[in-house]
Parts: C-alpha cells; structure tokens; sequence
C-alpha cells in the first residue's frame, strides 16, 4: 500500500503538515512517511576545498576546513532527525499509527521523485524553512515539485482545521471530470459536503457538465452543492469560500484552460498565492 508522505522541516508550518498528514492518513486509512531533507547546497555531503587554498603551509587550514563542514552537517541530520521525532510524537498523540521516518540528503524534488512510487498523496506546507514567511507567501520549490510529482499534493493551511466543507474549481473539460473521477473515488472527502463551483456564462452545455459532475459524486456517497457562477474567476472562487466557509479547496495542477493551467499567472498559482486554505491539486 503507498502511503501519505509529509515533508518535515524546522519552518512554522511543520505541526500543521503533520496534523493534515494524520487526518489524510486516518481517512485514506493508509500508512504514514515523515520524510526530512537536508539540503545538499546548504550542507554537501563532502567539501572540495584544495582549489581555494594552497597546500604546503596551509594544508591545516584545509583540514579544519574540511572537518567543521562534516561537523556542521552532521549537526544539521541530528537536527532533522529530531524533527522527524516530534513530528512523530505529535501524530501518535493524535491517534495516527506511528509513522515511518526517511531522511535524505540532496535535493527536494529529486528526492521525491525518487520515493515517488511509494506516494499515495504528498502533504507539504506552503512556504518551506528556506522561503519568505508572508500573507501571500508561495515557497520556492512547491512548482518544481507540483511539476515533478504525478500524485495528489494537499499543499497545507499555516494552522490545521478538520475540514468539513470542500470547493472543487470545475470548468467542464476533460481534465475537470477527470479530477471529480478522482476525488469520487476517494475516501478523502466521504462524509464532508463538497462544492462544485463553476465559473462561467450560466449555458446549457455548461449547465450539463456541471450536472455531469455532480452526480459522479452523488454517485460515490457525497453530499453535494453545485453551482455556477460569474465573474472574475479568483474573485469569485474567493468570495465563494468566504460566504459558506470552505476549509479545503481543491483544484487541477495542469491544463491547457485558465481554470486548470499551473503556469505564473495562472489561476492555481494565483489561488495557492491568495488563499489561506489548503489545496489539493489533482491530476
């Protein structure tokens, strides 16, 4: 079975990647990965320094060189390592089964997409260790690892909340139907009341994509709410999850629509930058 895997670091949104993981994890009844990277730029596995100072006289200097960066990554994985433990703690006091601990040393993504068949759904927090802390903060590596990781990604809130209400961004295409086959055959959701909101002219053809969708998933047991709506899509998505008080948003990572493009500028980029929910991308 794969398992829901959540990336641990020493950034303020660690608990709450850890409570969403555990809540994923109960739900999806599948096991538990903390997974913590040290990164190899910040902390190389090994220091090549003979071509920045000359040997002879100063080959001690080397040396000391040499030995305080193995110290200082060492250091670094004893911290990791302590992360991974609290997070664990957190996680079994939440009644989660205890989860298993990875730590690599290297690169995020790669990383990832290294352990990517091990992946049921990847939990990470919007704005990492490394990345400015802000409202509208977006960390550096979440596009590079939407781009690389062909499995869900719940992209986590700064503080956990039990979702009870989903909205799911529609627009009627291939794709679209294809993220509420997903999110139907899911345990993810069952039992919370979703949304499908569509934004766009009030048309007949919209107007049966739209039912389409929804009773793939009254189908699959869920309580449903459709709707469509007009306007500026970010302004209405927004507005929509403030007036019935959304507490996970759900969207498509790729496409070639407005609705679905994951591009700078796009409307996913634009929702992950101005929201303060979770979202769960699809593809």
């Amino acid at each position: 079975m794969t398992h829901v895997m959540a990336c641990i670091d020493s950034s303020p949104s660690s608990p709450a990647v850890s409570d969403y993981a555990a809540w994923a994890s109960q739900r999806l009844n599948a096991p538990l990965t903390l997974l913590h990277v040290l990164d190899q730029e910040k902390y190389p596995a090994s220091a090549d320094l003979s071509g920045n100072i000359g040997l002879g006289s100063r080959e001690h200097l080397l040396e000391e060189l040499a030995t305080l960066d193995a110290r200082r990554a060492k250091l670094a994985l004893e911290h990791g390592q302590h992360l991974l433990e609290m997070a664990q703690e957190r996680m079994i006091a939440s009644g989660a089964v205890a989860p298993d601990l990875k730590q690599r040393h290297g690169h995020l993504v790669e990383s990832l997409s290294c352990l990517q068949d091990d992946i049921r759904l990847l939990v990470i927090g919007r704005v990492g260790e490394d990345s400015k802390q802000g409202a509208n903060s977006l960390g550096s590596q979440i596009e590079a690892v939407v781009r690389a990781i062909h499995r869900p990604i719940l992209i986590t809130a700064s503080h956990f909340k039990k979702p009870g209400k989903v909205m799911l961004a529609f627009d009627g295409s291939a794709t679209a139907h294809k993220t509420v086959e997903m999110l139907a055959s899911s345990t993810l959701c069952t039992g919370l009341s979703v949304h499908i909101v569509m934004v766009g002219a009030d048309s007949e053809d919209n107007r049966k994509e739209l039912e389409k969708a929804r009773c793939t998933l009254v189908s699959s047991g869920l309580k449903v709410q459709a709707e469509i709506l007009t306007g500026e899509v970010e302004t209405v998505l927004h507005a929509y999850q403030a007036e019935h008080m959304i507490d996970l948003l759900v969207m498509g990572a790729y496409g070639h629509s407005r609705i679905r493009q994951f591009l700078v500028g796009s409307t996913t980029t634009t929702m992950l930058r101005t929201t303060a929910l979770p979202v769960l991308l699809l593809r």
